[in-house]
């Protein structure tokens, strides 16, 4: 398994801090109502994050949450790693003590013939997190960067039709 609602939700959290850096802490409540996620689960989230030292909370009336550090010190693979653990594109693969990554298939002594890939695969994302920073998601990103940044796919021509068929 890639990523769950730990890392979808918990970088919505994250994205919504950004965007109101500076602003003092935010309850948990209003995050929760602005990003329509569920309380419950948020303070979940909020602990991990917290303990990760990406978060910090204030009690009391005026208190919530707020970013423990600047959004542009803060990359996405902190923010992952404190919500997800390890990131592992299939179950198999795994990070060894040394760093190195290991197949659970190559343990037994079998070789593993995808074990190329998905390392390739694990390598683009995390390095994709690395370089990506919290304050990234709070700016907006105008339609012309956004299209040069992520290209339409080119679209398939259209199936001949059957001219037989009524």
């Amino acid at each position: 398994m890639m990523f769950s609602t730990k890392a979808e939700y918990g970088v919505r959290v994250m994205a919504h801090l950004a965007g109101r850096e500076g602003d003092g802490p935010v309850a948990l409540g209003t995050i929760a109502a602005a990003e329509g996620l569920p309380l419950a689960y948020l303070e979940h989230l909020m602990a991990r994050l917290r303990r990760a030292g990406l978060v910090a909370s204030r009690r009391g009336a005026h208190g919530g949450y707020n970013l423990a550090r600047p959004a542009r010190a803060i990359s996405m693979a902190e923010v992952v790693l404190a919500l997800e653990g390890d990131i592992a594109p299939i179950e198999c693969i795994s990070e060894g003590v040394d760093g190195a990554l290991v197949c659970s298939r190559e343990a037994h002594g079998d070789a593993c013939p995808t074990k190329l890939l998905w390392t390739r695969v694990r390598g683009s994302i995390v390095a994709t997190l690395r370089e990506m920073r919290l304050a990234d998601l709070a700016a907006p990103v105008g339609a012309a960067v956004a299209a040069a940044a992520y290209p339409a796919p080119a679209s398939a021509p259209e199936p001949e039709r059957d001219k037989t068929a009524a």
